[in-house]
């Protein structure tokens, strides 16, 4: 039997990847928009907004790659600090265990690595950027559930 944690993991997940495959978001935002949505986070409708210059590298610059920088924002909505002032060592941690886990499995954390082997716009490059998004989604919400307390709330939260 799948644990609650690897429904949620896998909930965001085909979000995510129906988000991006379906042409409604890009991978930055398809992967917010999954993982506020699966957690219940609440943003507004405008919130999205955040995270739109993000995808092909930061605004098709080619560099950071838009599905680590939408899950980045994504960790930093549930773990990061919550006013001026506060800690911000636990979001700094996940943050850089999301890059190593990310740069590990892709050997490269800039989009223009990532796609270079594939025509902007062809098929192939939408379906690597869908694969990516949906990974990059399933990391970031595994180091959100296990790093916080997140999961009996959110489990109460979808029983009421």
């Amino acid at each position: 039997m799948e644990t609650n944690n690897q429904k949620l993991i896998q909930e965001a997940r085909t979000l995510a990847e129906n988000y991006y495959k379906d042409g409604k978001y890009l991978c930055s935002e398809a992967i917010l928009a999954a993982i506020n949505k699966v957690l219940e986070c609440g943003l507004p409708d405008n919130y999205i907004s955040l995270v739109s210059g993000f995808p092909v590298g930061m605004g098709g610059s080619g560099c950071s790659c838009g599905a680590l920088t939408g899950a980045q924002a994504a960790i930093g909505l549930v773990h990061g600090r919550k006013k001026a002032g506060g800690s911000n060592a636990k979001i700094m941690k996940l943050s850089q265990q999301l890059h190593d886990e990310f740069k590990k499995k892709y050997k490269s954390a800039c989009c223009r690595v990532l796609i270079k082997d594939y025509k902007f716009g062809s098929k192939e490059h939408k379906e690597r950027c869908t694969n990516v998004t949906a990974d990059t989604c399933e990391m970031a919400m595994r180091i959100i559930l296990e790093n916080q307390g997140i999961l009996s709330r959110i489990l109460n939260v979808k029983k009421k």
